[in-house]
């Protein structure tokens, strides 16, 4: 059978030469390439011998206290402050790979501030946020002022007056407010002079080769590629740019959304250049990403919030995934399957990551897939802002709230963007259900691999092998398994202060996930570029896509608050004392 361009994966035979030649496994090669090479600088060269005596000191403090007194004191939370100091991504490689993989600056009114400040601008900037900074240095200093005192009656009543102990720990919980809202102000008063310009181009010279050499496996020309490339980065780069103003970064249109969206106005008013097509790797981009993302899933975390946020993630997902897809089929009659199932996927676990999975395994058209992230990325923006809005409004539990998030908004960054907006607890709530859910993008491509090849496609007299499952499951998901299987081992055996230090702070945060990012942007600036909404515009009659995402985020929307409150505060109400 002559193999379909228009198929996210198209049927094909595995040989070992797949192993090199394969977008898949490249993309897994690729990933790991940047894994490893950030394993090595971190460990082999970084700050981990000057950590560990300074952890041990402050953990001793932590113990100390634990042991003193019924709550977390003052001198707990500054050994902890300690603690979060030492960042592995502050070293002189940390410094590096930040440094060239930059993406543009915040800016308001004049898009240049996103790639150039001059020393007078920075300074300027420092000038008028200093005010709100020394307001709330002196808001942390009076906080803690009160904390003091109160902690000092708890103590003088020997821990045994409860009033006096939740005095001081609600005095020690305002101050800690106080002094986070201090760090913010701070960094505002922290602007620096800088040209990115020159890193933009570097990036952009590095990624040709990364990529390139991928594309020159599998049999395509790097010179085309390259070429091509340069059009794709700039539009990258100006999605971030546009996703860095300060309205935008209001409203959560980031990158991805303006990527697509400045990709189709170009592809349907003057038209992507056809030289520009072979560049338009979305897949490649993608997959890559996702390898690495599989480096922030880690299982620590899943077992760290416990069987409710499982249950809210794990039982809750699959549920709404089958029944919107029924629905789809039974209530809609959607005439493409491959169609329905990428929006159940997309909608019901995470977004744009699932849906390529799902995209691969079924082997739907690349339209489809477009028109399944377009969706996302409309209702992520719109979710982002009214869900925590509304959670405020009706007086919903913070953790709750965080909970019902995480369950249901489909972008992991929008997803702790909206957490924040409530606070820390719902941050960390919501990200970490996502987190979890993140990890059935493979259970979700192999079972929807396995379901397309013994279901839908199944013909009369024919046997579906297990090999054939094999040739359909989209192998990249087994990079993003791998490296989340790598990282949570590492990260459990360095310890949770160690693997803070040296895995969340270093590894991931100043290595691969600003790769990842670049990777994605890439993604959905390709994916507009290759999008002709006269393409499109056949999936969209009658209004089922929209309809159908609709009803299913609704659904999802009704299923997770449900589980979340049974979860958080009925069966497993030890669990969120504890958060």
């Amino acid at each position: 059978m002559e193999p379909d361009s228009n198929v996210v994966i198209d049927h094909g035979k595995s040989s070992w030469s797949d192993l090199w030649k394969k977008e898949d496994y490249l993309a897994i090669w690729l990933g790991f390439a940047v894994i490893v090479t950030c394993l090595v600088a971190y460990f082999g060269f970084g700050p981990k011998a000057e950590f560990i005596p300074k952890i041990e000191a402050a953990n001793q403090i932590q113990s100390a206290e634990a042991e003193r007194a019924p709550f977390k004191t003052i001198a707990w939370f500054k050994a902890q402050d300690d603690k979060n100091k030492l960042k592995a991504s502050s070293s002189a490689f940390g410094k590096f790979v930040s440094h060239w993989t930059k993406t543009p600056g915040s800016w308001k009114s004049n898009p240049l501030d996103a790639f150039v400040q001059n020393e007078e601008m920075a300074k300027a900037k420092n000038e008028k946020a200093m005010p709100a900074y020394e307001a709330a240095k002196a808001n942390a200093s009076a906080a803690l002022a009160l904390a003091q005192a109160a902690e000092a009656a708890a103590v003088q009543a020997a821990f045994q007056n409860q009033a006096l102990n939740d005095e001081a720990s609600a005095k020690i919980t305002a101050w800690r407010m106080e002094h986070r809202k201090a760090g913010d102000a701070k960094k505002k008063t922290e602007n620096k002079p800088y040209n990115y310009i020159p890193t933009l181009i570097g990036l952009c010279v590095v990624l040709i080769i990364l990529f390139g050499a991928g594309i020159t496996l599998m049999g395509s020309s790097f010179k085309d590629f390259a070429v091509g490339f340069v059009i794709v980065f700039l539009v990258a780069t100006v999605a971030y740019m546009l996703g860095h103003q300060s309205i935008s970064k209001q409203y959560g249109i980031g990158a991805e959304a303006w990527g697509v969206i400045l990709g189709m106005i170009i592809a349907n008013t003057i038209g992507t250049p056809k030289w520009v097509l072979p560049a338009c790797q979305v897949e490649f981009f993608i997959k890559s990403g996702l390898v690495l993302l599989g480096a922030e899933v880690l299982f620590n975390k899943i077992v760290a919030i416990g069987l409710p946020g499982i249950f809210v993630a794990w039982v809750v997902t699959p549920i709404v995934l089958v029944c919107t897809y029924i629905f789809g089929q039974k209530v809609l009659k959607m005439p493409s399957k491959t169609l329905n199932i990428i929006i159940s996927a997309d909608m019901s676990v995470c977004g744009t990551s699932a849906a390529i999975a799902t995209a691969a395994a079924c082997r739907a058209k690349k339209e489809e897939l477009t028109l399944s992230v377009g969706l996302s990325l409309v209702f992520t923006a719109i979710m982002m802002i009214a869900m925590p809005a509304f959670i405020k409004a009706v007086g919903i539990p913070e953790i709750l709230g965080g909970a019902w998030m995480g369950g249901t908004i489909d972008s992991t960054g929008a997803v702790a963007a909206a957490g924040a907006f409530l606070g820390e607890k719902a941050m960390y709530v919501a990200a970490t259900i996502k987190m979890i859910q993140n990890v059935l993008i493979g259970v979700t491509a192999f079972c929807v691999a396995m379901y397309w090849c013994l279901k839908v496609e199944c013909e009369a007299g024919r046997k579906v092998g297990a090999i054939e499952i094999w040739n359909r499951f989209p192998k990249f998901v087994l990079g993003f398994l791998a490296a989340s299987i790598l990282f949570s081992l590492l990260d459990g055996g360095l310890g949770k202060d160690m693997g803070y230090s040296m895995i969340d702070q270093g590894v991931v945060r100043g290595g691969t996930r600003l790769l990842r990012g670049w990777f994605f942007a890439l993604s959905f600036a390709a994916i507009g570029l290759a999008t002709n909404f006269r393409e499109l515009a056949k999936y969209f009659k009658g209004g089922k896509p929209l309809i159908l995402y609709v009803c299913g985020q609704t659904f999802n929307l009704i299923l997770t608050l449900g589980m979340a409150y049974v979860m958080f505060y009925l069966v497993f109400p030890e669990v969120t004392a504890k958060i």
